[in-house]
């Protein structure tokens, strides 16, 4: 007899159906998994072998043959533990009922405990789009399941659990929609910050905007504290958006029973030392890098020259079409990667270059090598260029405090809502997403900002590109300004920005 139950697969951050086909024959005892399964998979026979054994039920005398359907895709991971173990126990006949409308996924220990799986959010939400009306799932997992809504999901901790219900002798109670309880640690506030004004005029318009930036100068002089308080001046997250971030961090495992939801931006800082793989993802079962992680976020690299060139370059293409496809031999995956470039960088090797000290010991051609070690295209790709000297005694002996961030971030929701108005619910999300069709119509420039923007394109040796996102920074400034139109000042300061004197060349 065979019997079918459903189940759920990923690929990349996409879920699908996937069907537990059980069959019991005679012949000689065997349990065979077949379909293209990893070793996880294989190894989910022992798993499910002690679960029903140590759980009271007979394991079936006979030669038992799961397939996991469709057979083309290569199955991962110890999800189907859960629906494999449902099935042997309806095909021996130990559990009867009607199971085409319900799905199951679950790791099982050896006791027929069930343990909380990678990828829930993105298995649920493909759950509701194939028509499952129950899903069964791990009790950790159930507040992630939740989130995709149109579903009665059920919290199972136990095998024995989960048989009561499913013979009506005891049944389950729903998981109830998880909900945010608004106790969110607080992020660090721009108000700590003393001095560095015109840094946190570029940071407030990167965040208006959502541009990259790059800043630049020695050490201490507060680049890498300024860029962790950036976070607290984004504008919230919308629906769409937390349920997109979330699903790239539950297929790594990183949500919580706690926390299923990603109610803040994402901020991720890598190390200098991560591989190309760790920053754009890969693997012989693909996974996501830090780019995919840091999605309708910021990915912060400090000490931006230190990292490897490949690794640099791979940010290049991202940085374009907001996603990342990997290929490998076995397919592609692809993953989103729409995400703030914020950089930090010392001029040079010893960090001193230019500091009125005089301190900086390096010879011209190594300050020209050690800038040298970020391309041209990837500079190129950074709206912002800002300056960050050192402070001096009396800024930072002043007693009062600076603007907050809650004071900033109301001007940044301000210009989102202008942006948001502008372009409607099938457009951009902010201004630095505009294509070439909203930059004709919204980035129009009168004769002197036409006039203002030649000379500068050929005093600074500006590329297409660097016009382009130009002209998206100067609309930021002009929301931000409340102006219709971009003036001559919006545009002006949007070109001292793609300026350096620290960087040479």
């Amino acid at each position: 007899m065979v019997i079918k139950i459903r189940s759920l697969g990923l690929t990349g951050v996409e879920g699908y159906e996937v069907a537990a086909e059980c069959d019991l024959s005679g012949g000689l005892p065997a349990f065979d998994i077949v379909g293209l399964p990893d070793a996880a998979v294989k190894e989910a026979r022992e798993r499910v072998r002690a679960a029903i054994k140590n759980c009271g039920f007979a394991f079936p005398v006979s030669r038992i043959t799961v397939n996991l359907a469709p057979a083309a895709r290569r199955k991962a991971g110890t999800v189907y533990d859960l629906p494999i173990l449902v099935g042997i126990l309806a095909a021996g006949g130990q559990l009867r009922g009607d199971f085409s409308r319900a799905a199951f996924v679950g790791e099982l220990s050896l006791a027929g405990e069930l343990r909380s799986v990678a990828g829930m959010l993105p298995m649920a939400m493909a759950a509701r789009r194939v028509g499952v009306e129950e899903l069964y799932v791990p009790s950790d997992s159930a507040a992630e399941a939740t989130l995709a809504g149109g579903l009665k999901v059920y919290g199972v901790s136990t095998v024995e659990e989960l048989v009561k219900h499913l013979t009506g002798e005891e049944r389950l109670s729903p998981a109830p929609p998880w909900s945010p309880s608004g106790d969110a640690p607080a992020a660090p506030d721009f108000a700590d910050v003393k001095g560095q004004e015109h840094v946190k005029r570029a940071l407030e318009i990167a965040a208006a905007g959502g541009h990259n930036i790059c800043m630049v100068g020695p050490p201490g002089s507060g680049k890498s504290m300024l860029a962790r308080r950036l976070p607290s001046i984004l504008p919230g997250m919308t629906e769409r958006e937390a349920l997109e971030s979330t699903e790239v961090h539950s297929v790594m495992g990183l949500t919580t029973r706690e926390h299923p939801l990603l109610t803040e931006r994402p901020f991720r800082a890598p190390h200098h030392t991560v591989s190309p793989m760790g920053m754009a993802g890969g693997g012989s079962n693909p996974r996501p890098g830090e780019i995919s992680l840091a999605h309708n976020g910021v990915l912060f690299l400090d000490e931006l020259p230190e990292f490897q060139s490949d690794v640099l370059e791979v940010l290049r293409q991202p940085l374009e079409e907001g996603q990342v496809t990997i290929s490998r031999a076995s397919g592609s995956v692809s993953y989103p990667a729409r995400f703030m470039l914020v950089c930090a960088m010392n001029p040079c090797k010893c960090g001193w270059y230019g500091h009125p000290s005089g301190r900086c010991r390096c010879s011209e051609p190594a300050v020209e090598r050690y800038q040298s070690r970020i391309s041209g295209p990837l500079l190129d790709r950074i709206d912002l260029h800002v300056e960050v000297p050192p402070l001096e005694y009396d800024e930072l002996s002043r007693p009062a405090r600076s603007e907050s961030s809650a004071d900033i971030r109301a001007r940044v929701n301000a210009a989102r809502a202008v942006q948001t108005a502008r372009f409607g619910p099938a457009g951009p999300a902010c201004n630095a997403r505009m294509d070439q069709k909203e930059l004709r119509a919204y980035c129009r420039l009168d004769d002197a900002c036409q006039s203002l923007m030649k000379g500068a394109f050929e005093r600074m040796g500006l590329t297409a590109r660097s016009y382009d996102r130009i002209l998206r920074v100067a609309r930021t400034i002009a929301d931000l300004d409340g102006s219709a139109d971009i003036q001559v000042p919006h545009l002006a300061e949007a070109l001292q920005y793609r300026a350096s004197d620290y960087l040479k060349g």
